[in-house]
């Protein structure tokens, strides 16, 4: 029998009088939510890859174009470009939660770590002292 904790089943009642029972799922981990961050930014990485490829392709046609037609691949390039800079704000603050969440996860790590330490010497001291 699998034991289920106590917050995350939801009961409540409909308006027909009828008992609705939900299980949630568990919240992901701190590793899961860092891994979800690392994808977007990959996602976000090939966006700005193909903005790049854009610009390259509306560079050469102002070269080539003149006149009006110049102007529209002038107006479309700024666009991309625009748009290449909202992406990379967007990689930079997701780089940036995640190196945070990375750090969070150091810190409960060595907190950890240290826990078991203390409670190593904590137990070595009480042999210690059976053997006085």
């Amino acid at each position: 029998m699998k034991i289920i904790p106590e917050n995350s089943i939801s009961i409540n009642r409909n308006s027909k009088k009828e008992w609705n029972f939900e299980i949630k799922a568990p919240p992901p981990s701190l590793n899961d939510r860092i891994g979800m961050v690392d994808s977007r930014a990959e996602s976000t990485d090939k966006k700005i890859s193909r903005l790049d490829t854009e610009l390259v392709k509306c560079k050469d046609q102002i070269k080539m174009r003149g006149g009006p037609a110049k102007n529209t691949v002038t107006q479309k390039a700024l666009r991309v470009l625009k748009q290449k800079r909202m992406y990379e704000q967007q990689q930079e603050n997701r780089t940036q939660q995640s190196f945070n969440m990375e750090q969070v996860n150091y810190t409960i790590q060595s907190l950890k770590d240290t826990k078991t330490t203390a409670d190593a010497m904590k137990l070595g001291a009480g042999e210690m002292k059976a053997y006085k």
